[in-house]
């Protein structure tokens, strides 16, 4: 039995975007949102593998071929549409550490993210052996680097990993990397993954 397990961060312990930050986000870029969100996630690849802010906001512009009037104002509300927990899932992390899992994040996160994330939850982000972080490294989910230095971070091969994500590309990356891996849906899910190990 294995006791590492690693997570994904957003959709599974930090929560996506809310409809009301979506829409702030449209309104300052003054696009119209299916165009937006379109140029938005095609451009992000990048930006999660370590690209600054201005580079991809200008690739967002470019790619709109539209003029981004405010961008400082899109990078604070994108950071702060990232930046919200579930906080029951905050808690189960607190229990496996407990209970003397080792448990790893890997998360697709821009830099300026980070800082974000350690300031305001240091505490619990403390009960991960390693947090490995794409701006960082270099390189996003699902790429199978990703996972490989995640668990070489760990001090494990990945078949000793039990990877949890929400996202079904990056699940299937993870299992053709070694990992077991499963997608997530709920804590009372992952609390049943953990027992069955």
């Amino acid at each position: 039995m294995s006791d590492v397990i690693v997570f994904d961060l957003y959709g599974v312990i930090a929560r996506t975007q809310t409809e009301e930050a979506r829409r702030r986000l449209v309104e300052l870029a003054g696009v119209p949102g299916e165009r937006f969100w379109e140029a938005y996630w095609a451009c992000r690849p990048a930006y999660d593998a370590g690209q600054d802010s201005s580079a991809y906001w200008a690739a967002v512009a470019a790619r709109l071929r539209a003029r981004l009037v405010d961008v400082p104002a899109l990078v604070e509300a994108d950071i702060d549409s990232w930046s919200a927990v579930d906080e029951e899932m905050v808690g189960l992390v607190c229990e496996l550490a407990d209970q003397g899992r080792t448990l790893g994040l890997l998360s697709n996160i821009i830099e300026d993210l980070v800082p974000v994330w350690e300031s305001r939850h240091r505490g619990w982000l403390g009960r991960f052996a390693a947090l490995t972080f794409s701006c960082r490294i270099g390189v996003a989910k699902p790429d199978r680097r990703a996972y490989e230095i995640c668990a070489a971070r760990m001090g494990v091969a990945p078949s000793r990993v039990l990877f949890i994500d929400d996202n079904e590309a990056n699940v299937v990356a993870a299992r053709e990397a070694g990992m077991s891996a499963e997608l997530f849906t709920s804590p009372a899910q992952v609390r049943a993954l953990v027992a069955g190990r």
